[in-house]
Parts: structure tokens; sequence; C-alpha cells
């Protein structure tokens, strides 16, 4: 068949993440108005948004070992995705700043906990010849609800103009549907187990994978982890866009498109990676990113912004799923979450040093520079990743 390889358990969990990012999506445009709204400093803002991303990402490589060491996954899928639903009506219920905090540390410690397993499972699902397009294909569905959740954002606020709280309570709807849909997924029965030793309570023992793993993990991760230093958030490509002269609903509209672009690209461009290699797929998107950072720098009218959010969507879909097939490729199976989990790990933490030191050089140097810098990180790793000694 000619995509035996979508089976039952990629279309489940497919699904799963297109739903649980519907729910998230439409809470993501309107989080900071709403913590404005109930008083929250833009100080707390920051704090509260950098700690749920370190929470998210130092979970994502410890439950990622969890799960590799337990030869189980789906468990912490169900309670992840569980974990990441029950979060967002807890936003609508009281507005104390302990209480905010919790709902969010819920919800990105769900993140955390499904992330490596979820993959695995995914990668088990997939051979070699065929980890892109599975990969590629579940981008895909995830990205698709970054479409639908902050179009429907969209036309509930146009309807009742700051009723951030019973969009809190909408959004636990997909969420929910996508907690129930775990439970049609079959995890396969494991026995091999990684070897090295696994200690519940040393939260970052995830971290001596760098040292166990293959050396062809650390030549690929550690290229794409000084990449991470420099990618940093949407939200500066969102403001360029803004001093474009774009309007505010033109700057959610470009954000909706760019993830259109990126879901609709995602599962041919794992079809690529799995035809012409890995390799060629993800240096290629690299050196796109070069291009649209070096091109944001320089843009000024409307149409230009639309052109290279295109173009950066094509990048999206180009690196994310195909970098987590690669490494499913280079590591042993019994390592999978813990391979993907680490490396997800170190990429979170690195984003938020990337994120500071752009904001940094625009605020000293202006949008140029920062751009300009990240675009020649960007290519210098290309350059590297397509010259150094890897597998697959």
């Amino acid at each position: 068949m000619k995509y035996a390889y979508l089976t039952r358990n990629v279309w489940v969990l497919s699904l799963v993440s297109l739903f649980t990012d519907v729910a998230s999506e439409m809470l993501y445009p309107v989080m900071p108005l709403f913590l404005r709204s109930i008083g929250f400093s833009m100080l707390i803002i920051g704090v509260l948004e950098g700690v749920a991303e370190a929470v998210a990402g130092l979970s994502k490589g410890y439950f990622g070992r969890w799960s590799d060491h337990s030869a189980r996954r789906l468990p912490f899928v169900q309670l992840g995705y569980a974990l990441s639903a029950v979060a967002k009506p807890m936003l609508a219920v009281f507005s104390w700043v302990w209480w905010i905090f919790l709902a969010r540390m819920l919800e990105r410690l769900g993140k955390g906990l499904r992330t490596g397993a979820r993959d695995a499972l995914l990668s088990d699902e997939a051979t070699p010849a065929t980890k892109g397009r599975v990969f590629g294909f579940h981008r895909g569905m995830d990205t698709l609800g970054a479409v639908i959740g902050p179009a429907l954002a969209l036309l509930y606020l146009s309807m009742y103009p700051e009723d951030y709280r019973t969009l809190f309570l909408i959004a636990f709807v997909p969420g929910a549907i996508a907690v129930f849909a775990t439970f049609l997924v079959r995890e396969r029965v494991r026995t091999e187990r990684p070897a090295s030793r696994f200690s519940k309570w040393n939260f970052t023992a995830f971290a001596a994978y760098w040292r166990e793993g293959p050396a062809a993990y650390r030549r690929l991760t550690g290229g794409l982890l000084v990449f991470a230093l420099f990618n940093s958030s949407d939200v500066f490509l969102l403001l360029k866009a803004k001093e474009t002269g774009l309007s505010d609903t033109g700057v959610v509209g470009v954000y909706i498109f760019y993830n259109l672009v990126y879901a609709l690209a995602a599962f041919p461009m794992g079809m690529l990676a799995d035809r012409l290699g890995m390799r060629r797929v993800l240096v290629g998107g690299l050196l796109l990113f070069a291009a649209v950072y070096a091109g944001m720098g320089l843009a000024s009218k409307g149409w230009m912004i639309g052109v290279l959010f295109f173009l950066y969507g094509i990048y999206a879909a180009a690196t994310e799923g195909v970098a987590k097939a690669w490494i499913s490729n280079i590591s042993a199976r019994q390592d999978t979450a813990t391979a993907i989990g680490t490396f997800t790990a170190f990429q979170s933490i690195a984003a938020l040093a990337a994120s500071s030191l752009t904001g940094f050089l625009w605020y000293q140097f202006g949008p140029l520079v920062a751009f300009s810098v990240s675009a020649a990180v960007a290519a210098g790793v290309g350059v590297y990743l397509a010259r150094v000694r890897l597998q697959a």
C-alpha cells in the first residue's frame, strides 16, 4: 500500500497532537492580553513564561529517559496530554498569581512528560526509510492545529471582545478530545532496555546521554544546539512585521499563514528527506532560514513580509520533523525517547538564551543586526552539517 507507513498509531497520535495544538494555540495569542487584564506586569509575565519553558525543557529529557528505562511509552503520553488539558480551564477559575503559575507549570510539565515517549512511539511505527514521512506527517497535523486554534480565537474574540476566561473553558474541549483519543493508541511490548542506570530522583540524569550516546549524535545535535542559541522566538518576526506597517489583524494573519504553509509542507518535506537524505533537506532548511532572517532585516513592505513568512514556513517544515527523524535513526531503539528528550531539553534552554540575545542586539543595534547575526550563524551551522561525518 502506498501509505502503509501511516499506521493506526501514527494517525491517532497525529490527531491527538492536532486537537491539543488547537487548544494551546487558541490561548497563545491572548495569554499576554489576559495576564495584563488581571494585573500582571510585563516583568511577572516574562518570569512566568521563562520558568514555564524551563520546566517543559528539563522535563522532556527527564521523562524521556524514564520512559526508556521503564520500557513504557503510553502512560507518559496519556498523563502528559491529560495534564495539559486540565491546566487550561484552571486559568479561568482564579486570578491569584500562584494559581496562574501552577496552571502554567502543569501545562508545560504535561508537554515535557509526553514529548519523548510520543516521538519514540512514532519512531517505532517507522523504518529508517520512512522516518521522515512519519515525523513529517505528524508535524503537519500538529501544526494544522496552530492554524485552526488562533483562527477560532480570533473569531470568538471578534464576537465577545476580552472574554478571555470563557475562551480558556472552550479550549478544554479539544484538549479533552485529545486525551480520550490517546486510549486508542496501541503500544507494542518492548523487552530491551538501556544498559545505563537511572534514578527517578536525579532530574538531570538525562544529560549523561550526551556522553553515553553515539558520537554522531553529539555531532548532529551539537550543531543544531548552536543554531538554537541564535534561533529566537517568532515574536521578533511578528514585531518586524508590525514595524513594516501591518495592522494587528495583519500580524496575526501572517502568523496563521506561516503555520498553514508549515502544516502543508511538513509531510512533503518528510518524503523528500526519505528520498534525498535527511542531511540535504535539513541543511537546505537552515540555509533557507538564513535567507529569511537576512531578508527580515531589510524588509520594508508588507508584501515582502508575506513572502518571507511563506519561506519561513518551508524552513520549519524542512527542519523540525526531519531533525527528530534523523536523531531517531542515529540512536538505538531503546534510547529513542532519551535521545530526542535530551536534545529538546537542551534546545528549550538554548531558546531562552536566544530570545534574550536577540532582544539585546535589537535594543542596542536595531533589527538589521539582530537578524543578520542569526542568519550568519544558521548559514554556518548549515555548512557544518553539510560537511561533518554523520550516519544516516
